[in-house]
Formats: structure tokens, sequence, C-alpha cells
């Protein structure tokens, strides 16, 4: 009798570890997903402000005009940043570059003064870029702007093409992970099904019996969650060794949602598998516990 029973225990031990694996597996995946659409949207931001427009200045503006010029657009909603480069900078910027000093030859500068002015997110596009363009060529310590219209249209485009093709991989992998879980959960529950059935002739309520899977299930999601943001951490600490400047994109928020949302994803997932496949039972007759 007891060589049955560690038998029996040795099995249900077998098939917890075998469903908290799978689990762990699956809530990995989940879990790269949810990070990298987060990543992709921090990435797509870190592009877009990365993206300048160059305001040249005229020559009568002076480094005073030009700094209280920097102080009213930097107070404007699209200013994210702004870099003051004067005549004599970019002269010594040209002359690294080319080798050469073009003062020697032609007498005078003939670099103007510029301001790099980087956009917030929200204003990288186009249609933003050219209502800007056109507020600040009406000032008239303005002689030109320039900007990269069509790099910065050709990353909005790819940008949003990741973006869509990330949510469709999301809600594919969130019901195929959902179908993995339910059948290594419902096969774990399979093997008790005769003892559901007796509990239930004896007059234990069906929320008696559902109680000791779900909380099964709850503590399989639960370990298999922690090992899951275990995995991805060890994965995202690797991946900064490589590439350190990647805390640009992959921000504490990133870490922190991709962890909650793999915690939420493995107690609720395996939670209502469960409750799923134990009502099913306890729906069941007796004869038809034998034919399944």
């Amino acid at each position: 009798m007891s060589n049955k029973r560690k038998k029996a225990r040795s099995r249900r031990g077998l098939q917890v570890v075998t469903l908290c694996i799978s689990t762990t597996m699956v809530l990995i995946l989940l879990g790269m997903v949810v990070f990298f659409v987060l990543s992709a949207r921090n990435l797509s931001a870190h592009m877009k402000e990365n993206l300048t427009v160059t305001v040249m200045l005229k020559d009568s503006v002076s480094v005073n005009d030009a700094h209280l010029f920097c102080r009213d657009i930097y107070h404007r909603p699209y200013a994210h940043e702004i870099d003051y480069i004067s005549k004599e900078q970019a002269q010594r910027e040209q002359i690294k570059e080319l080798g050469s000093d073009p003062t020697e030859f032609l007498g005078f500068n003939p670099f103007p003064a510029t301001l790099e002015i980087r956009l917030k997110a929200d204003y990288a596009n186009r249609d933003s870029l050219r209502w800007i363009a056109r507020e600040l060529k009406k000032d008239d310590r303005v002689s030109d702007l320039a900007y990269m219209e069509d790099l910065m249209n050709e990353v909005n485009v790819n940008l949003s093409r990741i973006s869509v093709v990330l949510l469709v991989l999301a809600l594919l992998l969130t019901f195929v992970s959902f179908s993995l879980i339910s059948n290594t959960v419902r096969l774990s529950i399979y093997a008790n099904r005769f003892v559901i059935h007796t509990m239930k002739l004896v007059g234990a309520s069906w929320g008696f019996i559902r109680r000791p899977f779900l909380r099964q299930a709850v503590m399989v999601g639960v370990i298999a969650a922690i090992l899951a943001i275990g995995v991805l951490g060890a994965g995202v600490y690797g991946l900064y060794l490589t590439q350190p400047g990647i805390l640009d994109i992959v921000t504490w928020e990133v870490l922190a949602i991709t962890g909650t949302s793999v915690l939420v994803f493995g107690i609720v997932i395996t939670a209502l598998c469960a409750w799923l496949a134990v009502n099913k039972f306890l729906k069941m007759k007796a004869r038809e516990l034998y034919k399944i």
C-alpha cells in the first residue's frame, strides 16, 4: 500500500515538474515578446528624438541673440534638445573633417552659426516638420533650415511595420501559449479525474474540489514565472555586457513591466486553465470518464 502511495506521489511530482518546465518555456517566449514590443517603442522614440532640424542663423545674429533664440525655442512644445554651434566651432569642425581651412583662400569664415534642434518623438513626422519649419522661417534671425524629411518618413514607416508585426506575433503567441499550457494542465488533472468524481459523489462542493487544483496551478504559475524572469534577466544582462548603450532603450520601466507581465501571465493562464479543466471533469458522468 505504501509503495502505491509513493508511486502516486512520485507520479504527481513528475507531473508538476513537467507542467512547471513547459509553463516556464512558454512564459519565456511571452516575456520576450513583451520585452521586444516595449523596447521597439523606446527604440522608435529614441530614433525619432535623434533626428535633427538644422537652423542656420544670419551673420548679423550675435551670440547673446542666438542664446536667447535657443531659450525661446526650448520652451516650444516640439523641442527636446537644442545645441548651439557658433561660426568658430563650425569652422573648427569643418577644418577637422576637410583637412584644410577655407578661410585661407576665401578671406572670411563661410560657415554660419547653427542650432541643432532634436524634436520630441511625437513631432518627428512629416506634417509636424512642415509647420515647425514654417514657424521657424518666420523669425528674422533664421537664414535657412534643413532636415531629412525623407529619412524621417522612412524611419516612421519602418517602425510602424515593425510594431504591427510584433503586435500580431504577440497575439498569436498568446493564443498558442494558452493552448499549450491548457493542454499541459488538462493532462495533469486528467490523472485525477476519478478522484474528482469520488469527491463529487461524497457530496463535496465544486468549489471545494477545485480549490487544491487551483492552488497547485497558481503555485506552478508563480514558480514558472520566477524561473522565466530569471532567464530573461540573464539574457538582458548578457546583452548589456556586450552593448552597454542598450540601457538607453531597455529602461527599468521596460524591465519592470516585462517582469510583472510574465508573473501575471503565469498566474492567470495556469489558474484559468485549471479552472476550465476541473470544470470539464466535474460535468462528466461516471461512464464518460472511461471513454477519454
